[in-house]
């Protein structure tokens, strides 16, 4: 067998174990030909040498090192009133965050705190003490302030990389099941001061079907893993991967590469979805003999 068969190998068996290690999933062929593959050997390693359960949701008392946000959560609750008063929790205002540019258009906003080693000036100015707080915990990699307003909603979808945990603080919620998250198919409903941490690798969708706002701390928690080299890798992989995605609160402030990349990405991402509007088999055709093509070039 060739070092090119092998490859494919890693890649088809690591997207297998991915598909069926989850109680809910996305159709087989749709969850071998979705972009988060291209990290599946990656996650499979992070996973194996993981300290924590592989459970949907982790106890938050597994994490001591982030009950200072808890202590003080009605400060940092301040702090993001203060933003939403000015309208400064909101959407991007262009394509330039990749990551979550889906989301905006079922009504997700957010503010930047801190983003994998990536300082940004307008949350340092306007939320002083909550930064200061953040940076005090060397486990967090990013952090925002995440709004799901009255109405809105996340579509199904699961993250790409596996080296970290998703953690939520409450800070302004309608305290209702009407206001939920739904992680692997097990619902929680966020309330006042009350944290949440999560594994943002499984299949999750939110949705705020009350009529009041809700704001919580979201926060890209490193995930600890067994030896110094599973640790490395990690903490390298978190500051030149997932660094290069960041993306800004106001106009001036630095992009990652990636993001940068996008915004040319998404004018050939729009001419496509016009394809698949109009000509929805031509479209379905181009898009098969591309993947089975690319699959050749490289396996092959």
């Amino acid at each position: 067998m060739g070092i090119r068969h092998s490859i494919f190998l890693i890649f088809l068996s690591s997207a297998l174990f991915i598909y069926f290690r989850s109680k809910v999933r996305f159709g087989l062929l749709r969850s071998l030909t979705d972009y988060v593959v291209l990290l599946a050997p990656i996650n499979v390693l992070i996973y194996l040498f993981s300290k924590v359960g592989h459970s949907p949701y982790l106890s938050a008392d597994e994490f001591p090192e982030l009950q200072p946000l808890k202590d003080q959560w009605q400060m940092i609750r301040d702090e993001a009133l203060s933003l939403q008063d000015t309208g400064q929790i909101r959407q991007a205002t262009g394509y330039n965050d990749i990551g979550f540019n889906s989301f905006f258009r079922t009504g997700w906003k957010r503010f930047y705190l801190y983003w994998y080693g990536k300082d940004l000036p307008s949350a340092e100015a306007s939320c002083p003490q909550t930064v200061t707080l953040l940076k005090s915990i060397p486990s967090i990699k990013a952090a925002m302030f995440a709004s799901l307003p009255p109405g809105a909603k996340l579509v199904r979808h699961r993250d790409p990389y596996a080296g970290s945990l998703r953690y939520h603080l409450g800070l302004i919620t309608p305290n209702s099941p009407l206001c939920f998250i739904n992680v692997d198919g097990e619902p929680y409903h966020w309330k006042d001061g009350e944290a949440v941490v999560f594994d943002e690798t499984y299949i999750h969708f939110a949705a705020n079907n009350t009529e009041h706002q809700r704001i919580v701390l979201f926060c890209d928690i490193e995930r600890p893993l067994h030896t110094k080299i599973m640790r490395s890798f990690n903490h390298w992989f978190g500051l030149k991967v997932m660094g290069a995605a960041a993306s800004q609160n106001v106009k001036g402030e630095s992009l990652g590469f990636v993001n940068v990349l996008f915004t040319y990405f998404y004018r050939l991402r729009m001419l496509t979805k016009n394809l698949k509007a109009s000509h929805r088999q031509i479209y379905y055709i181009g898009k098969w003999i591309l993947i089975i093509g690319l699959i050749w070039l490289i396996f092959w």
